[in-house]
């Protein structure tokens, strides 16, 4: 028994399998068996294959398709291990759902990602963690210590393997700015911004201008997630509008819905690099996707707070 819980235990919930099986095979710790059933009515059930009584317990859960359904499978495990008598829950989140609703744009309008908070904590959840928030300030919103983790290091790892000469940093709107700057410290590279105005109350973007002087530089496009590939795409066509010569696209949360993969297919980019914190039907698997693998990063957090030591070190901090 390590820093006062039992032994870690793993549970994969359905949004991510895959993702939780690498980061057992990582820690070398097998997948705890349970039982989900969908009813007819769409209620779901959950059942666990053994004790966790007193375990150190970690659920490795995406907010994938179907949302709503992987939402509740979470709320309803988090409820089920506390009932018999986890020693500790932590809820690992690749992707949290509703993590762009972080405040009031307009009148009249919910702030769903506090809510999310709310309810994983009326659940029973003891930590949480997660990988490159939406907005930073949704750390706030919980109660109980969590860890907000990024998965900068992985693409900025990837890209100086690729030896690129002549590299610039761009993000796709202001929004995403003060992370950008982060990507282009770490990679030691120029940084450019795509300046955006939104159009209504239909959530459309255009893009107006370019602030920085891409002409000649081979371009990564950064963001956190891509959903539609509207604004990401459209910053593609502004780069190249402005001589960048090639574009390289790096976002963490694959959510790719709707018209993306056609938007994505028909773009002018070189390489689209992104993560396994959303699985990727390989059906659409685009011949010019790199998927990095965020198993190691978890594997890490997992290990690193079941033993009590910091997270931050990680990433020197």
């Amino acid at each position: 028994m390590v820093y006062g819980y039992g032994d870690i235990q793993l549970f994969a919930g359905s949004g991510c399998p895959e993702l939780a099986q690498k980061i057992a095979d990582y820690l070398n710790v097998p997948l705890n068996p349970w039982e989900v059933i969908d009813f007819p009515n769409e209620n779901l059930w959950v059942q666990l294959g053994g004790s966790s009584r007193g375990k150190d317990v970690y659920i490795i859960q995406s907010h994938a398709k179907p949302v709503h359904r992987n939402i509740m499978e979470t709320l309803i495990a988090i409820d089920c291990l506390k009932r018999d008598s986890a020693g500790r829950i932590t809820v690992i989140l690749p992707f949290l759902a509703y993590s762009q609703s972080d405040q009031k744009t307009q009148p009249r309008v919910p702030i769903t990602a506090r809510l999310m908070a709310d309810l994983i904590e009326a659940a029973g959840a003891d930590r949480w963690a997660t990988i490159d928030l939406h907005a930073g300030q949704i750390q706030g919103f919980y109660k109980i210590p969590g860890d907000s983790l990024t998965a900068r290091y992985l693409f900025c790892d990837y890209f100086k393997s690729k030896h690129l000469e002549n590299l610039m940093v761009v993000t796709p709107d202001l929004g995403f700015a003060k992370a950008g700057r982060k990507y282009a410290d770490l990679l030691g590279v120029p940084l450019a911004f795509v300046e955006k105005r939104r159009l209504g109350n239909d959530m459309r973007r255009e893009a107006l201008t370019l602030i920085g002087d891409v002409e000649g530089h081979d371009v990564v496009i950064v963001d956190d997630l891509v959903d539609t590939a509207g604004s990401i795409t459209q910053a593609v066509r502004t780069v190249k509008e402005h001589g960048a010569c090639d574009v390289y696209l790096a976002f963490t949360h694959p959510v790719l819905s709707g018209p993306a993969f056609d938007r994505l297919a028909a773009a002018d980019v070189k390489e689209i690099i992104t993560t396994d914190t959303i699985p990727i039907p390989q059906e659409k698997m685009l011949d010019n996707i790199t998927v990095l693998s965020t198993a190691k990063l978890l594997g890490e957090v997992i290990v690193r707070s079941h033993e009590g030591r910091s997270v931050g070190a990680l990433f020197n901090e």
